[in-house]
């Protein structure tokens, strides 16, 4: 079998109302309850701000923090459309910046993590390889360097590459 490059699509978001629809778009899809998201980028780029936006259109309440201290934040969607009533979308949002040790990988739990139903988000991604599962779908977020605005420095470029049949069916829904 010969392996083919992974479907892509390449856009902008000017602001981060941008962001915000195209993770409005994303929580529509089915798809996205089962499955693992890497997101790429520098400090700074937006991956947690999309994040947010992402777990608040599948309908997390509360506060939502970044993981980079604990590793990993569990969430729960309770209002989640696209599970059946009464039962909740489990989410987890993994932040591997300071993840350097194997072992933590089996201590902390993770293999048992990616392995349960719900959606998993994935923050430098680069730093479990060797470890993760497969990824359905790769984002890249990079500030936008052609931005000249400064009193808007939200713009971003974005890469969404679909690794899988579920990546597919991800990217088709914010085409």
């Amino acid at each position: 079998m010969v392996a083919t490059a992974p479907a892509t699509w390449q856009g902008r978001w000017a602001h981060e109302a941008d962001t915000q629809a195209f993770a409005q778009r994303l929580a529509l899809c089915p798809a996205v309850a089962h499955a693992t998201l890497a997101l790429h980028g520098d400090l700074g780029a937006g991956k947690t701000t999309f994040v947010r936006h992402l777990l608040r259109a599948l309908g997390v309440s509360g506060r939502i923090k970044s993981p980079t201290y604990a590793v990993v934040e569990p969430h729960s969607a309770i209002d989640c459309p696209l599970m059946p009533p009464g039962e909740a979308l489990s989410i987890w949002h993994f932040d591997f910046y300071r993840f350097s040790d194997p072992r933590e990988w089996e201590e902390a739990g993770f293999r048992e993590l990616f392995a349960s139903p719900g959606l998993k988000l994935v923050e430098w991604p680069e730093r479990a390889a060797g470890f993760l599962p497969p990824i359905d779908l790769d984002l890249y977020i990079t500030p936008d360097p052609m931005n000249t605005d400064p009193e808007h420095d939200d713009a971003r470029q974005v890469r969404a590459e679909a690794r899988t049949s579920a990546g597919q069916l991800l990217l088709a829904a914010v085409q």
